[in-house]
């Protein structure tokens, strides 16, 4: 009889033990995968998320300005010279190294009208790449089409203007086709239509007054694409929005550590419950052991059986472990995610780690009930017959 055969009939033969140590490592095994798996999916569907949803680069004209402001104190800035963006050399920034990041990219042509006796401010915009750089923005009514206007909610309010109701701008005739809720941004204060519209209106056309850039990835640093796009732009000045940047990438860095302590804790106990478990049969199985060292087994002979039976209960685990991870992430996915959908990625190389950390927990935590078992004196093994 092989060594690997007394350890199967050993494992037989003690079915409450070997189960309670299979339970012992799919706990440790199941709640790691269940962890790293929904860390993945969530963090992977947050980054698509965040590479389309809000602008984080911004493109302005390069000026030689001095700004005096002080303490909140503005009192306006003196400046010598500026560049202005020319919409047809936009084109360059799509043949950047990291192009293939960038989600949306929105040009903007500002200027001062008058409406109803009041200043206002146009905003000239590309409504296609407004629904990526500004999700938050709610319309009551229909996005503009040619000659359209969008009214922020104060300046509507201000302007005394509604849906469907017609104005004539710098002897442009327009009509209100939709009023923009509040955000709580400077967005309300502003009028809103199509760029092409706006460059006429304002008398700019080709040009625009800022582009704001929507590009957030893992493997793209966004200073390097602020580099690049200065490159493609000389006579631009290219701004990351750095608190955005930072926090996003902050918050995805918090909740894998939170997933990857909870992961280490619950396989350190996992490994507690294999070596209490270990030890408790191998004391009950002095006798036995005895009977082995006494017929000729050696000390490494007694260690190969402990160690070999925790290898094959360790291999099961791993096994259970896995797919029963895949499936409390799945569940877990309807119980905490608004998209119930999600990808689940089923990936060989975590189901080989899967098996990797159950045998590793497992002969790691047997080791010392296997040296106790090895160092058991013959005759005090016999005595217990």
């Amino acid at each position: 009889m092989t060594l690997r055969q007394i350890a199967i009939r050993n494992l037989l033969r003690r079915k409450g033990k070997a189960l309670l140590i299979l339970f012992g490592l799919v706990l440790g095994i199941g709640t790691v995968i269940t962890v790293i798996t929904f860390a993945d999916a969530v963090t992977g569907d947050i980054n698509h998320k965040m590479e389309k949803y809000g602008a984080n680069i911004l493109i302005v004209p390069r000026t030689e300005s001095l700004s005096l402001n002080y303490g909140g104190i503005n009192m306006g800035g003196i400046s010598f010279e500026m560049q202005e963006l020319y919409e047809a050399d936009l084109a360059r920034v799509h043949q950047i190294e990291n192009a293939r990041n960038i989600a949306a990219m929105g040009p903007v042509v500002l200027g001062a009208v008058e409406l109803n006796a009041r200043p206002v401010m146009l905003a000239g915009v590309d409504f296609e790449e407004a629904r990526i750089l500004k999700p938050w923005w709610k319309i009551d009514g229909r996005k503009p089409a040619s000659d359209g206007l969008l009214a922020g909610s104060e300046a509507a309010r201000v302007l005394g203007l509604q849906a469907g109701d017609r104005v004539t701008i710098q002897g442009h005739a327009m009509t209100v086709q939709g009023i923009l809720a509040p955000t709580g941004s400077q967005d309300d204060h502003l009028l809103f239509t199509a760029l092409p519209s706006a460059q006429r209106v304002l008398n700019k056309s080709g040009r625009v007054s800022m582009v704001e850039v929507a590009a957030l990835c893992k493997a793209c640093p966004i200073e390097d694409m602020v580099r690049q796009i200065g490159e493609a732009l000389p006579g631009a000045k290219v701004m990351a929005i750095q608190q955005v940047v930072q926090g996003r990438m902050e918050t995805l860095m918090q909740f894998k550590k939170l997933s990857f302590g909870v992961s280490a804790i619950v396989i350190l106990i996992g490994s507690l419950v294999v070596l209490v478990t270990m030890t408790g049969s191998v004391r009950e199985r002095k006798a036995e052991i005895g009977v082995f060292r006494a017929i000729g087994f050696r000390k490494r002979h007694v260690m190969r059986i402990i160690l070999i039976e925790a290898a094959l209960v360790s291999v099961c685990a791993g096994v259970i472990g896995y797919l029963g991870g895949m499936g409390a992430t799945k569940l877990a996915f309807r119980l905490f995610t608004e998209d119930p959908g999600l990808a689940l990625p089923w990936n060989p190389h975590l189901a080989a780690g899967a098996m990797v950390m159950a045998l590793t927990v497992g002969l790691a935590a047997s080791i010392y009930p296997a040296l106790a078992a090895a160092r058991m004196d013959p005759n005090d093994a016999l005595r217990a017959l």
